[in-house]
């Protein structure tokens, strides 16, 4: 079987620590690749709070627009809190997808919003961290997946080194 393809999508990023944490949960969550627009980000990156180094696995890419040279079969879905949007709750996730997430201190362009299959919101008092609100997507997306995701065997190799605690019933 086919595994699927997810995307991440930053629009102009400016803080190292959300991208850093950005990155850790697509480590957690199998992403194929985060991709970046504009300039923020690049100047800050030596900041970087990648600290499982997860962009020696997953591609952390900058480029000039999202949409253009996706895999075949990718569904555009941006999160935003946008008037008109499917609430997560609501919202079934496509197999293949890229999730575009607006900066921390701005919104998705219209343009690409307009070329979205999807615009989705996490409903919320507030807005939520960057990094935070992918976390919540992520999970989302995998709570509602038919994969085999639970298991001593995966939390054995999931946990940090120094965690061997177990449930004694």
């Amino acid at each position: 079987m086919k595994k699927s393809n997810v995307i991440i999508g930053l629009t102009n990023p400016k803080s190292p620590s959300n991208v850093g944490s950005v990155m850790r949960a697509a480590g957690c969550f199998q992403v194929d690749s985060v991709l970046y627009t504009g300039e923020r980000y690049s100047l800050a990156a030596k900041f970087n709070t990648d600290t499982k180094n997860i962009a020696r696995h997953i591609p952390l890419v900058g480029v000039d627009n999202f949409i253009e040279n996706l895999p075949e079969n990718t569904q555009i879905v941006c999160v935003e809190l946008v008037e008109g949007a499917t609430s997560l709750p609501e919202f079934q996730h496509p197999e293949n997808a890229i999730y575009i997430f607006g900066p921390e201190d701005g919104t998705i362009s219209n343009k690409i919003i307009e070329k979205a299959h999807s615009v989705v919101y996490v409903p919320t008092i507030g807005c939520m961290n960057l990094a935070a609100i992918v976390n919540v997507v992520l999970y989302d997306r995998l709570s509602k997946s038919k994969l085999e995701i639970a298991g001593d065997a995966l939390i054995r190799k999931s946990r940090d080194i120094n965690n061997k605690t177990k449930v004694v019933c």
